[in-house]
């Protein structure tokens, strides 16, 4: 089973003034990360507001990013919906594309009432794409919380193409025995971009994130500071992450995330309805606070 390396990027879905998707700028976004250093791309996930498209553009941006990533990035697509049928359609399509894995988040309306209900469902979406990985979306924000070690130890023996789990929390004890768990077969990308250090501390070998769309050089030498015992200068480095997340916290972080990929002269539009899209003053404001942050390279 292949496990991941290094920073795997969340990218945004680029929309244009009219709000379709802007599949240009999907070309631009991946010569980008692959310029940067980045070895993945996650696609469609929260970053990339998979949710707020429809079936048929979720396909298109998933067959874009193949090409665009002209094989040098390991692409996983999130294929999650709210309708199982939706998901099916989305994950049959991506077992056809060129691509490394698929994931879903945990259904957030009707949830899953237990563990068992959970690795049914995984279980059942896994096996629409069975050439390819699959991986666990654990996130808060679908308010599904099960404890991940139970799920790998049962998903196990059910899912013969789990690759592990995307794991967005800052729960470092969790992350732990997930890495261990089934003898440590699994490959648990962290997705906390603020938690990153204390990820590597624990085993952390990638991450996945929606900061390394525009600081991903400066998270690479974070890593390498990590990997080389400079404990200052990771905390030096992490000075200028906590200055960059304040900015995504205050402005949102969907639209301050597309605002900052300005730095890199890439327009991603605005985010959908219903999160709301910020002025031009506000994106002025977003760059300016984040060229201060000092993450360019």
């Amino acid at each position: 089973m292949k496990k991941l390396s290094g920073l795997i990027a969340a990218p945004h879905t680029p929309f244009n003034a009219n709000g379709e998707v802007n599949f240009d700028v999907i070309d631009q976004i991946a010569k980008h990360l692959i310029a940067d250093g980045v070895t993945g791309a996650y696609i469609c996930g929260t970053t990339g507001e998979g949710i707020h498209c429809s079936v048929a553009e979720r396909k298109a941006i998933a067959e874009r990013w193949v090409a665009a990533s002209e094989g040098k990035l390991d692409l996983i697509v999130h294929t999650g919906a709210l309708s199982i049928v939706d998901t099916l359609e989305l994950t049959r399509h991506a077992e056809t594309l060129d691509i490394e894995a698929t994931s879903v988040i945990g259904p957030c309306f009707f949830k899953p009432g237990s563990l068992d209900d959970l690795v049914s469902y995984c279980e059942t979406v896994a096996a629409a794409a069975p050439s390819k990985g699959f991986y666990y979306y654990h996130s808060g924000m679908s308010g599904v919380n099960f404890d991940m070690e139970q799920f790998l130890i049962k998903a196990d023996k059910r899912i013969p193409n789990l690759s592990g789990l995307k794991f967005n929390s800052g729960d470092l004890y969790e992350y732990q025995r997930c890495l261990r768990a089934c003898g440590g077969k699994f490959d648990i990308p962290f997705g906390v971009d603020e938690h990153l250090p204390g990820a590597l501390a624990v085993g952390a070998t990638s991450a996945v994130g929606s900061t390394y769309n525009y600081a991903a050089k400066h998270n690479l030498q974070m890593i390498e500071d990590f990997k080389n015992g400079n404990h200052d200068a990771v905390i030096k480095g992490m000075d200028t992450v906590i200055d960059l997340i304040r900015v995504l916290v205050e402005f949102g972080g969907v639209a301050a995330g597309k605002a900052a990929m300005a730095l890199h002269d890439i327009d991603a539009g605005d985010p959908r309805l219903p999160l709301r899209a910020l002025t031009a003053e506000q994106k002025e404001i977003v760059a300016d606070k984040m060229r201060a942050a000092g993450f360019l390279r």
